[in-house]
């Protein structure tokens, strides 16, 4: 039942971000893209004061690189994910305290496997013991939303952007010879890859599925979409491999000293126990002998 009502929160979860994403993904400028100016007066309150912001920083970095708007894109991406830092090493801190505590997890499943409200209870006791958070991992995630969705809105939205070269592409078109997308898409995969390898056990089956499924639906949306956006994603899962193999790369050795230190400390806590019974059954034969 817990496992069940876990399952459910994150599926409600899931689809609270998706329709925070639907509801600003529909304040993208339309059309052929508008100016960063015209942002700036736009009646709407998310593109002049939250979409402005980052159109007007994009031309500012453009003009830093004699209008190379591709290493505009570069400079926004690591700027933003930069700043983000803070709350990926929250998501990290959580993910690292909940494989921690795997092991005495499976233990509480597995003795109160009959009792599914003894089961919660004991889980909830076992977070407040460890300062573990479950949902710590989720919602730094959904503050990050609005930052990802007002620079997808900045490129989308750009029409200096939309009519500069960058490389092989036009940022303003999609990317027809298939490099860029399958970029995208293996770049995806990968950092999906290296987050399910990362993350606890109860969390690999949802992951699984998103391993083949987000990048085939990135593929699909970098060869449709103006190639600005997808050389966006580019940079920022490259960003992501980077920042998660420094953020990760002692993980198993971490988890594994907190391991063997439960271990031991409840290898020690069965030796006083067993160690009380002893010297009461010592006392108990030394009277028996005394009796006879």
């Amino acid at each position: 039942m817990s496992r069940l009502k876990t399952s459910k929160g994150k599926w409600i979860l899931l689809i609270a971000v998706i329709a925070m994403v639907a509801v600003l993904a529909g304040c993208t400028p339309q059309g052929a893209g508008v100016t960063t100016e015209d942002l700036k007066n736009s009646d709407s309150f998310w593109q002049s004061n939250v979409v402005y912001w980052f159109s007007y920083a994009l031309d500012t970095f453009a003009t830093w690189f004699k209008g190379e708007y591709g290493l505009a894109v570069l400079v926004m991406v690591l700027i933003v994910r930069t700043l983000i830092l803070p709350l990926t090493m929250k998501q990290v801190r959580s993910s690292k305290a909940m494989q921690a505590i795997q092991p005495q997890l499976k233990e509480i499943q597995a003795k109160y496997k009959d009792t599914p409200e003894k089961v919660q209870q004991e889980t909830m006791k076992l977070f407040q013991e460890n300062k573990v958070n479950p949902m710590a991992g989720c919602l730094p995630l959904i503050i990050q939303m609005p930052i990802y969705i007002a620079l997808y809105n900045s490129i989308y939205g750009n029409s200096s952007l939309r009519t500069h070269d960058f490389l092989w592409l036009q940022l303003g078109e999609p990317d027809h010879l298939f490099i860029l997308p399958v970029l995208a898409a293996i770049t995806t995969f990968i950092q999906t890859w290296m987050m399910m390898r990362m993350n606890p056990a109860q969390q690999i089956g949802p992951m699984q599925f998103m391993l083949w499924v987000y990048p085939i639906l990135i593929f699909v949306m970098s060869y449709q979409f103006p190639s600005a956006l997808p050389l966006y994603w580019f940079y920022s899962n490259i960003y992501t491999i980077v920042q998660n193999y420094f953020l990760y790369r002692n993980n198993d050795k971490v988890v594994a000293e907190v391991n063997v230190k439960q271990n031991s400390s409840s290898k020690k806590g069965a030796k006083r126990k067993n160690g009380g019974k002893a010297t009461v059954s010592g006392k108990g034969s030394k009277g028996a002998k005394k009796s006879k």
